[in-house]
């Protein structure tokens, strides 16, 4: 649903989604829009609309298989070994972990 505000008459309208954005138009789920209540003063106006959840749209479902697609010919370059630093040697290695010495205790 859809809220919108008349200021002039202090009336909070509560409506269909709106097929379009305005700047001052608030869309609700069901829950929120089922609970919705105005400050003081103001009137809630509820218009006679059954909410109906949109189904998930074939466009919807490519751009998902698109995703995926896209997603699975990403392959991350190698990444490179750092170099050690100044005065380090590498002295052992267990998989991706490196074991540096300093070469200053020879």
């Amino acid at each position: 649903m859809t809220l919108t505000y008349v200021y002039a008459d202090q009336t909070a309208v509560l409506g269909p989604l709106a097929i379009h954005a305005e700047p001052h138009a608030y869309d609700l789920c069901s829950e929120h829009s089922e609970r919705l209540s105005a400050p003081r003063g103001w009137e809630v106006l509820r218009l006679a609309t059954t909410p109906v959840e949109p189904a998930p749209s074939n466009d919807d479902l490519l751009a998902l298989a698109d995703a995926v697609r896209e997603a699975g010919r990403f392959t991350p370059p190698p990444a490179a070994a750092p170099e050690p630093e100044t005065g380090m040697r590498e002295t052992r290695r267990h998989g991706h972990l490196r074991m540096l010495s300093s070469t200053d205790a020879d």
